[in-house]
Parts: structure tokens; sequence; C-alpha cells
């Protein structure tokens, strides 16, 4: 019988032996040995208890360019401002403990070219942000395999839980059926404490106690075991290591007692303490993944083909639309959607009517008509009919991807509050030892069984046992999970945990007008025309624009014009587009340029001045001011009594416009929001945003498309749904639904869970306070102290689930 040098499993037969005699079980272990040595990664095998490693047998796998590709290529993200930066999810099969995960930290990171690395240790999911000009996916693949782990893609997690839920399944179900038989046995001992009862008879029933306890404590109990002993090795103390010591303590010393003829056994008390702990880790288990399911659903909606044609010079035929891998399409692609399929790109519609259902993105249930020159997000699902696209983005750009990778990495970032948790959960286990020995020893020399009934070694237990501090560990996290959830149900996205709190501690809320109090619905009420010129022009410059007042001047000359229902959009040159100022562009050899009041007068146009309260376009032509329209917009459904609820709230509420100062002005009247700021430009928006961050916490509204800046700038930025396409990348929340009631809720329950937070963190001292007293005292046995554990675990995590609920 052989052990094998890495794994420490026991084989027999020939070994394969290295140059320095050591044995191993197969050529994978033995390379893998010899890879992590000469890498000078010895210290893992110091990080795992001799004998006990529990190592997964190496893959004997081998990727190269082409097989990488075709397994990960749809999990690889690329930068669009850096094509060469990556980004790949990946799942680690055969992590099981904190030195595995120390193992593939520090061989991924000391790989060329990989930037940023996280492994999630609950679900092993690992993100590596790398360069692919200096390393390529395949070799980060290979790696991982060379180290003695397999990388799946991330789709196979789903497999992963189930088969975890399935053990703890079973685990919980083999306690609970030894708990029950135990019992019986446990209360013909009580009773014949009173009736009396042979030695013989005790005998009996006290080696039936043995084997019923047995199996929950070898087999159920093993993974408070396997925790432990991964935190021992990294020198910490965590509650499962104080779980752990008082049920093999209780268990050893029963069968100490039972050997030796003593009446007084604990099997009973070791078993349902088991019972009683794993339950509550079996809920809190399945709280957690039922939470962190609801933020991981988007990815179900991924389709890997569509049906695409690459770009051409016309619309091509419905015969001509081939299946194309999604990762392939580019921008300037060609995309048909058909009935039943799901769009997997954005784009604009070229031709062809549909109903598309976006309840699976936004939550809205009724359908949707779309048709030509209505633009398409991705995640919109074709019900009836069917168009043929123009995609406006990859799919690596798309909002459906990019709405994937927000709700992705949300698993990895932790609150503040939490980090402070977790700092304090470290250092309690130390203390509990102490004082769980300190305890034994001063009941030991009082001798307490005189006084209480009890005994040191009781006491020792029920110390270990109930200042076990999982309400702590749990006192954030779990209440974070159940609020994202929540949220990402009604179709409120938070970037992180860390949003949550800083939201919840904002003081300040900066409105952007146009697409976020108002609807971006603006209509022309009034042209002007001051000289004469070609109408084509100002077509094609307001149609080359995505602002909202350019597309209504242009939807204005073509309903004027019928002559202009089609144009060619090329005839337009040197396009330059100043992101909230204006366009300008050459037409024919003429300048042409089109925009704000300011934007026309830096261009040298002299414009009358007049206290309207509309909205301007002014078009100049051969740098002469030529026309000038006023438009109008219509307020959001409820916007006013949103602003009232966020007054009510405590917040303070400004809005910034590009308007007019007057147009701002009366906008806010009509909201009753106190203080406006009007004729800002995205840089200057941004500077005011900084201006408030001086002394308090800013929270900017927008709808992404000239509002970036200030979305970046402030301590959280929320996106409109219309804008989420643009700026989701920069947001740290997108409200999918144009619907600013939202942001209430958003807002109400950013601050309803950290209340919750507080109020878990409160339960979990106050319980230990309270409780660590009283079992030093000799006042809790063990059995009572594994029941007043689990319920504070549960207590804490039925507080976190009261935010399933309206806020």
């Amino acid at each position: 019988m052989f052990v094998c040098k890495h794994c420490a499993g026991h084989f027999e037969g020939e070994a394969v032996i290295d140059a320095n005699g050591d044995e191993f079980c197969c050529n994978g272990c033995k390379n893998v040995y010899a890879y992590l040595k000469s890498q000078g990664f010895s210290e893992f095998y110091s990080k795992l208890k001799k004998g006990e490693q529990n190592l997964a047998k190496p893959s004997s796998k081998h990727f190269d360019k082409q097989s990488a590709s075709s397994m990960f290529s749809k999990l690889l993200r690329r930068d669009e401002n850096s094509p060469f930066i990556c980004e790949l999810e990946v799942l680690i099969s055969g992590i099981h403990c904190p030195a595995c995960i120390w193992l593939n930290e520090k061989a991924l990171s000391n790989l060329e070219g990989v930037l940023e690395l996280n492994i999630s240790a609950t679900t092993s999911k690992a993100r590596v942000l790398f360069d692919e000009r200096k390393t390529a996916l395949e070799d980060i693949l290979n790696l991982i395999i060379a180290i003695g782990y397999d990388p799946k893609p991330f789709n196979e997690v789903n497999g992963a839980k189930n088969s975890l839920s399935r053990e703890y399944y079973a685990r919980l179900i083999v306690a609970l059926a030894c708990s029950m038989n135990i019992m019986w046995v446990a209360i013909a001992l009580y009773s014949g404490y009173f009736e009396g009862l042979s030695l013989g008879a005790k005998k009996i029933l006290h080696f039936a106690e043995f084997v019923l306890a047995s199996p929950p404590v070898f087999y159920t109990a093993s993974v408070f075991y396997r925790s432990a002993l991964s935190s021992l090795k990294l020198r910490q103390i965590s509650m499962d290591v104080n779980v752990s010591l008082g049920i093999l303590s209780v268990y050893f010393y029963s069968v100490y007692a039972m050997l030796s003829g003593s009446e007084q056994v604990y099997f009973d008390s070791a078993c349902m303490l088991v019972t009683f702990i794993f339950a509550g880790k079996f809920l809190q288990t399945k709280a957690t993944q039922k939470a962190a399911q609801e933020l991981e659903n988007i990815s179900s909606l991924f389709v890997e083909q569509v049906m695409s044609v690459k770009n051409n010079s016309r619309i091509p035929s419905i015969s001509e639309f081939k299946p194309c891998d999604v990762s392939e399409v580019k921008s300037g692609d060609f995309v048909l959607l058909r009935s039943g399929e799901r769009a997997m790109i954005d784009g604009v519609v070229l031709s062809g009517q549909a109903s598309v259902d976006n309840s699976s993105i936004n939550g809205e249930s009724v359908p949707v008509g779309i048709s030509k020159d209505d633009a398409l997000l991705s995640g919109a699902l074709c019900a009836e009919g069917s168009v043929i696209y123009k995609a406006t983005s990859s799919f690596q750009g798309s909002f459906l991807n990019k709405l994937s990778k927000l709700l992705s990495n949300a698993s990895f970032a932790r609150a503040e509050i939490e980090e402070l948790a977790n700092k304090i959960s470290s250092h309690f286990g130390w203390a509990i030892l102490t004082l769980c020995v300190a305890s034994f020893v001063f009941w030991s020399v009082v001798n307490i069984s005189a006084w209480s009934g009890a005994n040191a070694f009781g006491v020792a237990i029920s110390v270990l046992v109930i200042a076990c501090p999982c309400a702590l560990s749990l006192a954030t996290p779990i209440a974070t999970l159940v609020a994202m959830g929540t949220s990402t149900k009604r179709s409120i996205v938070f970037k992180d945990a860390k949003v949550l709190e800083t939201l919840a501690k904002c003081d300040i809320i900066a409105f952007d007008k146009t697409g976020t109090l108002s609807k971006a619905n603006l209509k022309v009420l009034k042209g002007q025309r001051f000289l004469p010129f070609d109408d084509e022009a100002l077509l094609a410059l307001a149609s080359a624009s995505t602002h909202p007042i350019s597309k209504a001047v242009a939807s204005y000359i073509l309903e004027k014009t019928c002559t202009l229902s089609s144009f060619n959009q090329g005839i337009l040159e040197n396009i330059q587009n100043i992101a909230g100022k204006g366009i300008t562009a050459t037409y024919k050899g003429v300048k042409i340029a089109g925009g704000s009041r300011a934007f026309v007068e830096s261009l040298g146009a002299n414009t009358a001045d007049d206290a309207s309260g509309s909205s301007e376009y002014y078009f100049m032509y051969d740098n002469k001011l030529v026309a000038r329209f006023f438009l109008d917009d219509e307020l959001r459904e409820g916007a006013k009594a949103s602003i009232k609820e966020l007054k009510k709230m405590g917040l303070k509420v400004l809005m910034l416009s590009g308007d007019k100062q007057i147009v701002a002005s009366k906008v806010a009247r009509e909201l009753g929001i106190d203080e406006s700021h009007g004729e800002l430009n995205p840089e200057q928006k941004a500077l005011l945003i900084k201006e408030l961050q001086k002394s308090a916490n800013v929270v900017m509204v927008g709808d992404g498309i000239n509002d970036i800046l200030a979305l970046k700038s402030a301590n959280v930025g929320i996106a409109m749904g219309s804008g989420a396409s643009v700026s989701v990348g920069v947001s740290d929340v997108v409200l999918l639904r144009d619907e600013l009631g939202d942001l209430v809720f958003a807002l109400h329950q950013a601050k309803k869970t950290f209340k919750v937070i507080k109020e878990n963190l409160f339960i979990s001292l106050v319980y230990n306070a309270l409780s660590i007293p009283l079992a030093m005292a000799g006042f809790i046995i063990p059995l009572f102290a594994a029941i007043s554990m689990s319920f504070s675990s549960l207590l804490v995590v039925l507080n976190s689930l009261r935010l399933k609920g309206q806020p």
C-alpha cells in the first residue's frame, strides 16, 4: 500500500517514482508535484494536513488555441476601448479549501499578462483580467490544469450547486434519522435513573447511542471538520473550529465514559449538536443560494447562435441569413430576429415588424411593437413577427452582456461594514477558545457539580458551541444578497454590495432633466426661418445626432417636407458631435452646425434673447444663423410624487440641465425642486457634482447619454433604462424601466438593508454578550447551546428575508 506524495491518496500496485524517490499514484500527480516545486509553490503542502488533502486527481486535459476558444470564447469579454484586454470567467473544479484558493491565486497572479484576479470561495468561480498580447487564453487554462485543478465553463456551476444541495440533503436526513432514534434511547436511560435500570441494560443502551451518534458525527459533521482544518492550516480560528471541537469533545468523552463504565454519557447531546448546527447551516446555504441565483438568472437568457449576414451595402434577403456564433457578430452586421427568438445583439430595425417581450430585462409584461428605425435592445424576446436589424454593437458590447457582467461581478465586492464584521469574527474565535479553557480550569478547581449538577467539561463544551460567530458572519452577506436579488426582480440592478451601503448614506440627489425627469419625447412647437436653406442639410445634420432635441427636429422636418422621406445620410462629411452642445459637419462643401444657443454663439452666431420657457435648437448654414426651433417636453408620470417622497426621506433634491436656466427653473417649479442649474455642459455637471461632494454624499440620476461624466463623478451613479445600454458600464445602479418609482424603491431598499444589517449585528453581538456568561456560569447544557446557536443564526437569516417585502 502506497501513499501518493501529491494527493495523499492510498493506492496499491506499481507506483510512479520521480528522481528523488517520491512515490505517486499516477503521472498526473507526479507532474503537478514537480511543477509546484519548480515554481516555488511547495508552501501549498504545508497548508494542507498530510494524509488529509483529499485533492482531486489532476485532469489529463490540455488546451490548444482552437479547443480553448471553442469552449471558453463565449465567456471571454473584451474591453471595447482596449481590445487586447480580456476578462474570463471560469469555474475551477477541485477547489475545496482556502489552501486551494491560495494556490490558484498565487499561480495565476504570477503569470505574465494577468492584470487582476478574483476567486469566489462560495462558487469556485474565478474572474481573470488579462492582456492577451502577453498571455493567451489557453495558457491560463493549462496553468490551472498544471497545478492540479480543472477549468470548466462557468455555466456548469448550476450542476455543482445541485450536487451540493443533494449532498446536504443526504447529510441532513442521516442526522435527523439518527437523532429521532437516539432520543428514544435517551428517554429510556433517563427514565431508568428514576425507576431503576440494571447496569447491563444501561451498557446496551449506551452502545446503542454510540452506534446511532457515530454517523452524524463522522458523516454529517465532516463538512465542519474540513473547514476547521483549512482554517487551522492558515493559523485562523473560525466558527467551524469551535463547532468541531465541541462535537468531537462530547463524542470522544462519551466513548471514554462508556468504556470505563460511567453512568453519564453524552452521545445524545453530540448527535443533537450535529443535527441542530447542520440544520442551521443547511437553511443558511439554501437561503444564500436562492438569493444568489436571483442575481445569476440573466445568464440563462444567452443563446449561442443567431441568424446573421456580414456587413454589406444592401439589406440582405431572408434566404441569405445563415447561423452564426453570437461572438462572431460585429457592429454593422445584419441580424434576423424571428418569432420565438431572443435578440443577443443591440441594433436598429431596418425592415419588418414584430412584437417583442422585454419582461426578462425590465419586467414589462406588455409586448412592444417595433418597426423600421426603432431601436432593439439585446435580451428582447420576439413574440410575433420578424425583423431584420443592423447590429450597433458586438455581443461583448451589448446591453445584455454588460448587464450580465454587472450582476456577475456583484458577488466579488463586499460592503465596508461586512469587512468590519469579518475582522471581528476572525478575532472572535481565539477569544472564545481562551474563555473555554479558562472555564474548564476554573470549574475543575471549584467543582461546579456540587453547585449546579453540571461539570467542568460540560461548561467548556457549552461555551465553545454557544459562542459560535455564525450569526455575526451572516449578518451582512445574507442581507445584501436578499436585497440585491429582490431589487433585480423589480428590474433594479446594483453593481455590488458596496453600492447599497453608499446609497443608504447619501444626502443629495441630483437629476438630469431630459430623459430622466421628462420623457425625452420632445416636440417642436414652432419653427422660425431667418434665411433660405436646403432642408436636406438640416435633416441630415439632425439625424446624425442621438440627442433627443436633434431627433425631434429631424422628425419635424420629415413631417413638414414630404419630399425628403428618404435621403442619403452619407452626404455629410467631417461630422463632429460635441456631447451636450451640438454638432457640426460639411454639406456639399458648405459648413453647417446645429445645437444650443451657447454652441452657435461660440461659432459666431448672433441670437436674439427672449424669455421663452421652451428648449431651443439653432441651425447655422454657411456660418450664418438661418433657423430656430422651439421645443417642449412632457414630464414623466409620477415624477412629482417621487420628488416629494425623496424630500420626505430627508434628501436634498437638485436638477441639472443643459437647457436654458429659464426652462430648468420652470420644470423645477412644476416638480417641487427647490434648486436647479441650467445651461450646463457635461463637464460642468461633473464639476458641480464634485463641488457638492465636499460637504455631502451625492447621487446622480441620468439617462446615460450626456451624463456619463457626472454619473462617474458621483458617489452613486444611477442610470435610467432609456440610457442603460450606454451607461451600464459606468453606473452603480441601473433602473431597467423608465420609472422614477423604481428609484424611490432603490433608495428605500438601500436604507432598509443598511438598517437590517445593523439589526443583524446587534442581534449577534447581544446574543453572545448574554449567552457566553450564562454558559460560563454553568446554566446552559451543550444541547441547549447548540439549539441557541442555531436559533441566533436563523434569526439573522429570517430578519434578512424581511427585505423580500416592500420597503
